[in-house]
């Protein structure tokens, strides 16, 4: 099936033939990024007030501890240099600016799409390093000359829950981001580097410091639903039940992801032990269940997991060179793992934000 995809960026509006694909056009422009999908035959954007949200913070926190990943350097200079202030982001503005490009190039993508098809919304968020270094201050009004807004769309076809063979194969493979708490187009370059160590049919790398505790994935959140005895933690907490979910904490260097946020609150609301520390690889043997979470897949349970019997030395080689040890999950999603997917999908249902807003305003 063919992909279309479109391009607004700047003020132009690009179609499939002059729209290179989504990882093409994030490795050419610096920048805050965001990635959803439409859901329900494309009547709605799942979570957007939470994408806006993240990218509003991940805007305000690259300006302040990584300009260079915000802004593309002036003609008179290739190096950025720190800002004098924090960016002060005003979310409604930025949404404001984010729509309206929207409109232009939403209403031609939903008219290419097929009716099996959803769409892909990709939002990048630059900053304009010439009319920064123009405004004496700062205000609401200036925000929108001082942020360029691109928005890349492309057709997507989700994969259906559930179905055997249709789960992750994870590999271990990276350490972990530098500003982890922000989503920056420049970890899409980065990440290249570790192709060389994923072995075929893997689809996603997983990210750890020192091998054995695990991070995220490439572009994922990671999860384990692992037994456990009960410990004096459990006990404080009133956990009664014999098994918890697990994933790493923001403050270990993680991505603050719209799906992981939602899983955790599902886990609250359900009555799921969960608990925010980085799965250790020497418990995987307790590990029943695994998935991975993203603006895109929301939820995909993962089928087997790889990872380096010698961590220091992988990353000199290639994955034909690694002795690798490897975790197989039986059948499809455990049971823990498809109730939280159900749970998300009824979310998904509730905060969609509807195509017909934007088009229309």
């Amino acid at each position: 099936m063919s992909s279309s995809r479109f391009l607004f960026s700047n003020g132009i509006l690009s179609n499939t033939l002059d729209t290179p694909p989504v990882k093409l056009f994030l490795e050419s422009q610096p920048g805050a990024y965001t990635t959803s999908r439409t859901h329900n035959n494309a009547s709605c954007l799942l979570f957007w007030e939470r994408h806006m949200k993240r990218l509003s913070e991940s805007i305000r926190i690259l300006s302040n501890l990584a300009p260079q990943l915000l802004f593309k350097p002036n003609n008179s200079s290739a190096i950025v240099p720190p800002l004098s202030t924090t960016l002060p982001i005003w979310q409604p503005t930025l949404q404001m600016l984010v729509d309206d490009s929207m409109r232009k190039v939403m209403p031609i993508a939903m008219k290419e799409r097929l009716d099996c098809q959803e769409l892909a919304v990709t939002t990048l968020v630059s900053g304009n390093l010439e009319e920064l270094n123009a405004c004496e201050a700062i205000d609401e009004d200036r925000v929108g000359k001082i942020l360029d807004v691109h928005v890349h769309i492309e057709t997507y076809v989700p994969s259906a829950f559930g179905v055997l063979g249709n789960g992750a194969h994870l590999a271990l493979a990276g350490y972990g981001r530098h500003v982890a708490v922000a989503k920056y187009s420049d970890w899409v370059r980065i990440r290249k580097s570790l192709e060389k160590l994923r072995p075929p049919s893997v689809t996603e790398l997983l990210l750890s410091n020192d091998g054995n505790h695990i991070l995220e994935g490439c572009v994922t959140n990671f999860f384990v639903v692992c037994c456990k005895v009960r410990d004096s933690y459990d006990k404080a907490n009133g956990n009664k039940y014999p098994f918890e979910v697990q994933t790493a904490p923001l403050s270990d260097g993680v991505l603050p992801g719209i799906i992981r946020q939602l899983v955790i609150e599902v886990c609250g609301s359900e009555g799921i032990p969960i608990r925010e520390v980085a799965p250790s690889w020497s418990e995987h043997e307790t590990w029943e269940e695994a998935f991975i979470t993203s603006g895109l897949r929301i939820l995909q349970h993962v089928e087997s997991i790889k990872v380096p019997t010698e961590w220091q030395s992988a990353h000199s080689k290639t994955w034909k060179d690694i002795s690798w040890t490897k975790k197989q999950f039986q059948g499809g999603p455990g049971m823990i793992t498809a109730i939280i997917q159900e749970k998300l999908m009824e979310k998904a249902t509730l905060e969609g934000y509807s195509i017909s807003n934007i088009c229309k305003r």
